[in-house]
């Protein structure tokens, strides 16, 4: 059946610059894109120190592996059943109105798990507030289900096919800006003044977001022409199964995010048991000298995890500003190599204990992680139309769900054979993988 026109309303992108400057940030010359680039700088913000704050809470909480993997599951299942449904609502509804109920609705979760610290139902010292976490996960990956694939198949209604990458680029800068920020700001406030605060940082960052995010204009929406959800989500589907380019490009894309992930979720778990720093050595941090004793902050693992999350954005914020300045060329090839890099910079970070070689490698980590990240969104936009745009990326955006499911295998891995092995030995994996991406697909290789 023959789809129904979109009806746009995305303004005409201006004429690109020339100059290697501007066309790093080209799309900063389209109002609506500033404008919806600074919605998602402050849900990102909110995002990255969440990632500290809750991780480090369920951690001291529970000091288990499991757990933290549990939490990840618990919003990642209702993420993956609703994610096609919210890809439907991006190609059917102005995607605008999901931004912003859904970062308003973020918002209120993240006041609420503030205020259950404030009145005791999450206490450190008793050692309770779990199933709350737990559910308010639950309540979470609800609401990114249904709003993430309308964040992401807003871009080139927004700029325009021809800025498409270094908008996807810019985005991901945005996204690494906040990481280098973000999570050190959350691990400074947890260590001085309590988990509380943050949550409530993060709940007004989210409500900010979703004010910036209603100002946006609205952009293309499609009739549903008497079909149902279900038909659509048919459909989108069977679209990705007949277009082997992109169902290549999903499964490569999975892959990476599935055996390089679960780092993330077990980051609070290196941060205190593998990456140590006691108060009072002498100028050492694992085997490296450094100036001075060892600064009273770094013994806390708070501060050590919100810092290497950060760390990781500096790395970051240069590879996807590199990717915003390519033009085209073999993105493709540049894909599989920065999965390449991602699996031996993660494996690396694994099997270090020295905190002061783990800065180093997460600022690797960040580089490839983000380039990586970049180029599957542009390779992926590049190869769907405009009509199945937001339910394929609503299959894209599902693969960080499934990380989840990743990240709770190598965390009950990690308690048989050590939290090293565990994820350094499922990163090593991407190696092969992508070498043999690179010797026999060459379709993907040769993608410009």
């Amino acid at each position: 059946m023959t789809n129904p026109p979109i009806t746009a309303t995305a303004p005409v992108a201006e004429k690109k610059g020339t100059g290697r400057g501007s066309r790093t940030f080209d799309s900063f010359h389209v109002p609506q894109y500033r404008l919806f680039w600074s919605a998602i700088m402050a849900q990102m913000g909110a995002m990255n120190m969440q990632m500290v704050a809750r991780a480090w809470l369920v951690y001291e909480l529970t000091n288990s592996y499991a757990m933290l993997g549990i939490i990840g599951l618990a919003g990642a299942v209702p993420m993956l059943g609703l994610s096609l449904f919210g890809g439907v609502l991006a190609d059917r509804v102005p995607k605008k109105r999901l931004l912003r109920d859904g970062q308003w609705g973020l918002g209120a979760v993240a006041i609420a798990t503030a205020i259950g610290v404030v009145v005791g139902i999450i206490d450190l010292e008793k050692g309770t507030g779990v199933t709350f976490l737990i559910i308010t996960s639950v309540v979470q990956g609800i609401i990114s289900g249904l709003m993430m694939p309308a964040r992401q198949a807003i871009i080139p209604e927004i700029v325009g096919p021809a800025r498409l990458m270094n908008a996807v680029a810019l985005n991901q800068a945005g996204m690494n800006l906040n990481r280098l920020v973000a999570p050190g700001i959350a691990g400074l406030l947890i260590a001085i003044m309590g988990v509380g605060p943050v949550f409530f940082a993060i709940g007004g960052l989210e409500l900010l977001g979703g004010l910036l995010a209603a100002l946006l204009r609205s952009t293309g929406t499609m009739p549903l022409g008497g079909r149902g959800a279900w038909r659509e989500m048919g459909d989108g589907l069977r679209y990705v199964r007949d277009n082997t380019a992109v169902m290549g490009l999903l499964f490569l894309a999975l892959l990476s995010v599935l055996l390089s992930m679960p780092y993330i979720a077990l980051m609070p778990a290196f941060a205190k048991d593998v990456q140590v720093v006691h108060s009072g050595e002498y100028t050492w941090v694992g085997s490296i000298p450094l100036l001075g004793s060892v600064p009273e902050l770094l013994t806390k693992s708070s501060f050590r995890f919100g810092l290497l999350t950060s760390i990781s954005g500096v790395g970051a914020l240069v590879g996807s500003l590199l990717v915003a300045s390519m033009l085209g060329g073999k993105r493709g090839n540049a894909f599989i190599w920065s999965i390449l890099g991602t699996g031996v910079f993660v494996a690396l970070y694994s099997f270090t204990g020295s905190f002061a070689l783990a800065i180093v490698f997460m600022i690797g980590m960040g580089f490839v992680q983000s380039a990586r990240m970049a180029l599957a969104n542009v390779l992926v936009q590049d190869a769907i139309d405009d009509a199945h745009r937001g339910r394929v990326m609503a299959i894209f955006m599902m693969e960080f769900g499934l990380s989840s499911f990743s990240s709770f295998a190598v965390a009950l891995l990690a308690g048989a054979v050590g939290i090293k092995w565990a994820v350094g030995g499922a990163a090593i994996l991407l190696v092969p993988v992508a070498l043999y991406y690179y010797f026999f697909v060459p379709s993907i290789r040769r993608m410009k």
